[in-house]
């Protein structure tokens, strides 16, 4: 006899009331959930990635902390990204990750990151709405300045 192990998966997140649910209609929409998640005594000094994952009006499902990483970066893996997605059954996806120097300007691995997930995400019919990069004091959008 053989033994063949059965997968199962599971997501557990609280469901909030369809009154109650954060809509996002832009990066600053966007950039104020993250604050909400982003640790204020950590973001100058651990790079950390979330994702909000959205429904087809734009809702926020629910989010997930992707990484943890050091002063200079931190990992965003693209099978982790879609197994949340698929799983919370997103329609839309906003990626997000801080820069504890405090600069804004992204660099090339954000930029190849980004479409990597694009891509991606055009396969499975789930769409990066933007990326966002998060400092203690401001943030930039990578769809707003034209890199999405």
């Amino acid at each position: 006899m053989i033994y063949i192990p059965q997968i199962d998966v599971q997501v557990k997140y609280k469901n909030v009331p369809k009154s109650k649910r954060y809509t996002i209609t832009s990066s600053e929409d966007a950039a104020k959930a993250f604050r909400e998640i982003f640790n204020a005594d950590t973001i100058e000094w651990r790079e950390e990635a979330v994702m909000l994952c959205l429904n087809r009006a734009n809702e926020v499902v629910g989010f997930y902390k992707l990484s943890s990483g050091g002063m200079a970066g931190t990992v965003i893996d693209p099978k982790m990204v879609f197994t949340i997605c698929l799983n919370c059954c997103a329609s839309g996806l906003i990626l997000a990750h801080n820069h504890p120097s405090g600069n804004l300007t992204t660099s090339a691995a954000d930029r190849t990151l980004t479409q990597k997930i694009k891509a991606s995400g055009e396969l499975l019919d789930i769409k990066l709405l933007d990326h966002i990069i998060m400092t203690a004091e401001n943030f930039y959008s990578m769809l707003d300045n034209g890199e999405l």
